[in-house]
């Protein structure tokens, strides 16, 4: 595997450790603040976060600094108008949808893009080999072991957070689509922008904010907005030029994995053999499909 691929699977591997270790945040941070008023807070936020590192860091880039041609600037707002949009589709329908499903459902369902992503890909002819496949049964097995405490059953909350994971599949693809040929940072500070300013009418026309409860979702949002947004989204951006979007999923979906293990080291939560044993089945499906193929005898 080459250094490039390396460094982006390790950027992946942050980026789902940030987002498994910011759910406790998102839920303090609704107890206060309704869906589409924190998604819009968190997402311009973010979006004004990056800036200032955007320039700092083109202060720290050695290179001589590069004037974007007209059609460079097109491809960079197209690219992250299409990432709002499927963001703001994807957190929208996953915050509706926990209203009325389980927590542990929503997380396993939200994780099944480890699958939709390479079924969207076999419509635009990529193919993907049989181990992939392999690991990606054993995550997804791992998935349930770790997320359903329950009985089994479909309801509309579930239906809406099978929504949001096929709006985080296409978010994968199309930033598999358009990092490569622009700046990364960018073209994710863009995104918070157009996901925020989406959220805005919303937000207005179904809820209220009180000063009193910003102030008190303050902390959490925060933390959502410049950790789980402006640095992990990025990141992932940022990553998935040098790696695999179906790669990318796999990795992605360990957020389940640290979120579980946050709520064990952190909140004492205590995992059972069965959690223990899909986590276990998680990693073991990242590792193998990092093992380079063996080559065919000439």
């Amino acid at each position: 595997m080459d250094k490039k691929r390396m460094r982006g699977n390790a950027m992946l591997m942050l980026t789902a450790f940030i987002w498994g270790t910011s759910f406790v945040s998102q839920a303090l941070g609704m107890e206060s603040i309704e869906p589409f008023t924190f998604n819009c807070i968190r997402n311009i936020i973010a979006g004004l976060f990056l800036i200032p590192c955007i320039k700092f860091l083109e202060k720290l880039s050695h290179e001589e600094k590069k004037v974007m041609t007209k059609d460079e600037k097109k491809y960079l707002l197209k690219g992250g108008i299409v990432c709002g949009i499927f963001l703001f589709a994807g957190s929208t329908l996953q915050q509706f949808g926990i209203l009325y499903t389980s927590v542990g459902k929503a997380g396993f369902i939200t994780a099944l893009y480890v699958i939709i992503v390479p079924i969207l890909g076999l419509f635009m002819k990529r193919k993907v080999s049989a181990k992939i496949w392999g690991c990606m049964v054993f995550a997804v097995v791992g998935l349930y072991l770790l997320c359903i405490n329950e009985t089994f059953t479909i309801n509309i909350g579930d239906l809406l957070v099978l929504g949001c994971a096929f709006a985080f599949a296409l978010h994968i693809i199309v930033i598999d689509k358009y990092s490569p040929n622009t700046d990364g940072v960018k073209m994710s500070c863009v995104q918070f922008f157009v996901c925020g300013i989406l959220s805005i009418l919303p937000s207005i026309m179904f809820e209220s904010l009180t000063f009193s409860d910003l102030i008190k979702g303050i902390g959490p949002l925060l933390y959502s907005a410049i950790l789980s947004s402006g640095v992990a989204f990025t990141l992932q951006i940022v990553a998935q030029k040098d790696t695999d979007p179906v790669i990318a999923s796999l990795i992605l979906c360990l957020e389940s994995v640290f979120a579980a293990l946050a709520g064990w080291v952190v909140l004492k939560q205590i995992l059972s053999t069965k959690e223990l044993l899909g986590c276990c089945l998680m990693f073991a499906a990242i590792v193998i499909s990092q093992l380079p193929d063996k080559k065919k005898a000439v």
